[in-house]
């Protein structure tokens, strides 16, 4: 075939019939040219079963062991045999055109190294999730996402290069991956595709929102926003994020930031609300610093 092929990587973990649903999707796609790869991360047999008799022509790949979002990515990076990846949640939809102008751009742009397509929350009257991004700031730690909870009208249809990309689609060229490193699994839940995009950066890419392409997203349908785990994960990752990524001024103004204003407010709602397990779980995550970690360690495709 004349276009490059494109391997689509999905994690699952328990998720079957969710992950069904977006391999369903990816079904109508338009591109001519592309593998699926799920690599599914230790669930029971039985629960995968439906993924690998529903859709046979999926290259399954069962991994012993949980090894997070990066980890298993990772583990589909391996053997996926694409010149681009594409990294979709499964907990998506895709719009059967979507990977066409993703393709277009890396074609085009030898500087792109990373993007994003537009992302809309499933279910919704077509409110965006994502449309490019505003960054981080590096004095408080939070990021800013353009167009979130508009109802899409056309207002963020111009494709531009972006601070930060969305982990719920995000399109890598296998160069790219050979150069910079892989998805970082210290993470394991969480700001791993924030911290690879800043690292893709350093590599000397640009990061870039897709405004042609769309995803349709069931928010946090693996894991739960009101998950224990996912307090645990995203207090200790933000802290993470800020070691690896900043410096100087910008690291303590972030540190202090989120040590003295963000954690406390959180802190004091979930104590007023009696919530003492995601309580627990917020100062489990900041003990993790406590310990000794090899912060800024990274894998390297061999």
């Amino acid at each position: 075939m004349d276009k490059p092929l494109v391997s689509i990587i999905s994690i699952n973990y328990k998720q079957a019939s969710v992950t069904c649903e977006m391999l369903a999707s990816l079904r109508q796609v338009t591109y001519p040219n592309y593998e699926v790869i799920v690599v599914d991360n230790a669930s029971p047999e039985a629960e995968v079963q439906p993924i690998a008799d529903q859709f046979p022509g999926v290259q399954l790949i069962r991994s012993a062991e949980n090894l997070g979002f990066a980890g298993g990515n990772n583990l589909g990076i391996a053997v996926a045999k694409g010149k681009y990846l594409l990294f979709l949640n499964n907990d998506t939809e895709v719009d059967p055109g979507f990977l066409e102008p993703l393709v277009e751009l890396f074609e085009t742009n030898p500087k792109a190294g990373i993007a994003s397509p537009k992302i809309i929350f499933y279910g919704t009257d077509n409110l965006i999730q994502y449309a490019g991004c505003g960054g981080i700031n590096p004095w408080t730690g939070r990021s800013v996402t353009f167009g979130l909870m508009e109802k899409d009208q056309g207002q963020h249809n111009v494709s531009s290069p972006t601070p930060l990309i969305h982990g719920a689609a995000m399109m890598v060229p296998m160069e790219v991956i050979r150069k910079v490193g892989l998805m970082p699994e210290l993470y394991f839940l969480y700001y791993e595709e924030l911290d690879w995009c800043e690292m893709i950066k350093r590599g000397g890419y640009e990061s870039h929102y897709v405004a042609q392409g769309t995803v349709y997203h069931k928010e946090s349908a693996s894991v739960g926003q009101g998950s224990v785990l996912r307090t645990y994960y995203m207090y200790r990752n933000r802290l993470l994020y800020i070691r690896r990524n900043s410096s100087g001024v910008r690291f303590w103004s972030g540190m202090l930031f989120f040590l003295f204003v963000a954690v406390p407010k959180q802190g004091l709602v979930y104590a007023l609300h009696l919530e003492q397990k995601y309580l627990s779980a917020l100062w489990r995550g900041l003990k993790w610093h406590l310990s000794p970690h090899n912060v800024h360690q990274n894998h390297f495709l061999s």
